[in-house]
């Protein structure tokens, strides 16, 4: 009984790892010429995806069934900076269904758009203006197909595929412009002087959909066709194009009219539409501001409030209407929709339909969130080493020689000597030394020896902060002043005159940077470090040595990440000494000829830290709270 627990458990485990959702990692905006891509990064190949359009929004909607995502990944972005036709763009999870995530594409205009679909990625193409895709050669490997859930993809080019060889797609695909394939049913036709209409009925008839053609088509004349062994849908888009003739889908029924009288219908269907809409009472939304900038905000609204159409201003009778200040020209919408500013309360309130206002909600949704603060806070490393060292005689080794000193003396001569040593000798000391007046025929005879090794070593350490907003500059800066007696002499004929004046030097530390948050989370830099130094003067009252350095860059980092912006790196050895030729190169006997072995070595490095963090990544919705 137990054992057939644990393997009925096992298979329980291993049903529910199977059954988990995929994930969304990135959504990716990308303009690339007349086609602007929406990318979608998927950890798994088999994801699908479908989309339609809601051509009364101007939007396009894309589906994602059993997968997930992260807050950060599906937070909204603005790409209204750029020309093409995008505008917004929102995922969010579905009502009522957790494992289905959905895509909302705000555009500036009704386009063609069209999913492909590329290892573990699904991307989104989008026409910046009508007709891009039609225009566009076509390349070997590479489709403009539709991915939909269950239909697998076409690899045929970038044509216009149908969905799947069901009688509505096919129908839908005819009905389509540019470049298509034909997957219908082959047939042959040999007519001659058969009305278009009949050709029509008989090609509906074959393939088993439903055709309703105008009077207008009726009355066309006679034509001849020679088909064999042609798909029935590319028989039935040739017809059309041959007669001119405008095909509209509705699902298994094909209306067929000319293009003149499908223009007509058009133009009546617009003008239809534009006086319901100038009919359509006018409300009043109020919308409290309270992290956008505002006059930017009515900007930016006012190109989505509703106009007037065929250039006309508003009619005085107009419930809640506003009439424009000054004549619209002919052709061009006058703004029907008023939006007006309330400084007190930093509200905008907007009167326009209720279709416009709803649209208007969700932009001030997006774009009235709170601005990302960034700390920033540098370190800047200095680090400095200097060795010496001195072996040798001091000054060399000196005597006196008297030949007739001992004879004089009567005995071996007069001794007068001193002799010094120190354990810590400083720079003005000799580790031993010997000095004697007499020693027999010596006079004078001294020498000093020179043992000395020096080392320091020293750190630095500046770390200026400073906090800022998005996309604002900040700098902060601090000076140090060092004083000094500066000493003028100046000569006249009544004698010589000494003035004295205290004269400053600065050294500053200045931290200059502009954050920009990036839709992915990451923070672009643009900054600007100057450090400055004053060296130790060796005569008193004279003036400092100044060391000046900057850095000026841009840097892209990770929320919270250290990265290394810069560094100076300096490093000097130098030796000197003199004597007499060839004798001061003699071993042991040398150094009595030649000054003492003094080498130096100096290092200096200077590295400067930089670490951007967001501080109120909850509030500005870039947390990640996957």
């Amino acid at each position: 009984m137990k054992k057939g627990f644990f393997l009925s458990s096992i298979f329980v485990l291993l049903l529910s790892a199977s059954a988990q959702s995929a994930e969304i990692k990135a959504i990716n905006f990308a303009q690339k010429g007349e086609v602007s891509e929406l990318e979608f990064i998927l950890d798994a190949n088999d994801i699908q995806a479908s989309k339609f359009q809601v051509k009364e929004d101007k939007q396009i909607i894309v589906d994602f069934s059993k997968v997930t995502a992260t807050d950060r990944v599906m937070r909204a972005f603005d790409t209204s900076e750029f020309s093409g036709g995008v505008v917004f763009v929102k995922a969010y999870k579905k009502p009522k269904n957790d494992q289905d995530i959905r895509v909302a594409v705000q555009l500036r205009d009704n386009v063609r758009s069209v999913l492909v679909r590329k290892p573990n990625r699904i991307i989104l193409q989008i026409e910046n203006r009508y007709g891009v895709f039609s225009q566009k050669k076509v390349e070997e490997n590479q489709s403009y197909a539709e991915k939909v859930a269950d239909v697998p993809v076409a690899k045929a080019g970038k044509l216009n595929i149908p969905k799947s060889d069901t009688i509505e797609d096919i129908l839908e695909n005819v009905v389509m412009s540019g470049k298509k394939k034909y997957i219908g049913k082959k047939v042959s036709m040999n007519l001659k002087s058969v009305r278009p209409d009949e050709i029509l009925r008989m090609i509906a008839e074959t393939s088993g959909f439903n055709i309703i053609v105008t009077e207008d088509v009726k009355k066309l004349e006679p034509i001849s066709l020679n088909l064999l062994d042609v798909p029935w849908d590319q028989a039935l888009d040739t017809v059309l194009e041959m007669n001119r003739l405008s095909a509209k889908k509705n699902g298994m029924i094909l209306l067929v009219n000319t293009n003149e009288a499908a223009a007509k219908e058009a133009e009546l269907a617009k003008r239809a539409k534009a006086t319901m809409a100038e009919a359509e009472p006018l409300l009043t939304k109020v919308f409290p501001i309270s992290y956008a900038k505002i006059d930017d905000l009515k900007i930016i609204l006012s190109e989505y409030s509703s106009e007037y159409p065929n250039g006309n201003e508003a009619p005085a009778s107009t419930a809640g209407g506003s009439a424009p200040t000054s004549a619209t020209p002919t052709g061009v919408g006058a703004k029907r929709g008023r939006i007006s500013i309330d400084s007190r309360t930093n509200s905008l309130i907007v009167k326009d339909t209720a279709e416009v206002i709803e649209r208007m909600r969700k932009i001030v949704e997006l774009l009235d969130a709170a601005t990302p603060q960034v700390l920033i806070e540098s370190k800047i490393v200095e680090v400095s080493e200097r060795y010496t060292k001195e072996i040798g005689l001091d000054q060399g080794l000196g005597f006196g020689y008297d030949p007739f000193s001992a004879s004089l003396q009567g005995n071996a001569g007069v001794n007068n000597g001193s002799f010094s040593f120190s354990t810590a000798p400083d720079s003005t000391r000799s580790l031993f030394g010997v000095t004697i007046g007499r020693f027999n025929k010596l006079i004078n005879l001294d020498f000093k020896l020179k043992l000395m090794e020096s080392e320091s070593k020293g750190r630095i350490v500046s770390s200026p902060k400073v906090i800022t907003k998005n996309n604002v500059a900040a700098s902060i800066t601090q000076d140090d002043q060092s004083y000094y007696l500066d000493t003028n002499i100046s000569t006249s004929s009544n004698g010589t005159s000494t003035t004295q004046s205290w004269k400053s030097q600065a050294s500053r530390l200045e931290l200059s940077v502009t954050p920009q948050v990036t839709n992915e989370g990451s923070i672009s830099l643009d900054v600007q470090i100057k450090k400055d130094s004053l060296t130790p003067t060796v005569q008193t009252g004279a003036p400092q040595d100044e060391v000046k350095r900057a850095i000026k860059t841009q840097v892209l980092v990770d929320n919270g990440s250290t990265i290394v912006i810069g560094g100076i790196y300096s490093y000097s050895q130098a030796e000197n000494h003199s004597g007499i030729p060839f004798i001061k190169d003699i071993p042991l006997v040398g150094w009595l000829f030649r000054t003492k072995y003094n080498p130096a070595t100096i290092k200096k490095e200077l590295i400067i830290f930089l670490t951007p963090r967001i501080i109120n990544s909850e509030e500005a919705g870039l947390t990640d709270r996957g």
